[in-house]
């Protein structure tokens, strides 16, 4: 979302795994700049793998970035606020701020929930009024 993409779905059909459709309709301009995207992601990847960004405490643990975060007054990030906020040039054309930071990363999909009425209630029989 740091990109300006919508996330993709995670853990469909395989576990572990991103499902990109792109459609028909997705100029060749707008794939370039998802695949550079991608790309600079993997050489994020590759700053944690050769030691040269933490761990724990990097730009895709902390992804996506909101504008509260980006503009609070303290920024005690090891990375910089434009890494963080336009990771490439084009994202300065029409960056799109996520609301909320990360949440419970792929949780929901191994722990799926029912918010639906107990199944007891389903087989109860229905009241009539008179």
């Amino acid at each position: 979302m740091d990109y300006g993409f919508h996330a993709p779905t995670v853990s469909f059909p395989v576990a572990g795994t991103l499902m990109i459709e792109p459609t028909e309709s997705e100029p060749k301009k707008e794939m370039d700049r998802f695949i550079e995207a991608l790309i600079e992601i993997r050489d994020e990847i590759r700053e944690i793998e050769e030691g040269k960004a933490d761990k724990e405490e990097n730009v895709l643990k902390h992804a996506p970035h909101t504008a509260a975060v980006i503009t609070a007054d303290e920024w005690t990030r090891p990375y910089s606020r434009q890494k963080a906020a336009y990771p490439l040039a084009f994202v300065k054309e029409a960056k799109f701020w996520p609301t909320v930071s990360r949440v419970d990363n792929a949780y929901g999909d191994r722990n799926l929930m029912c918010s639906c009425l107990p199944m007891e209630e389903y087989s109860k029989p229905e009241e009539t009024t008179a």
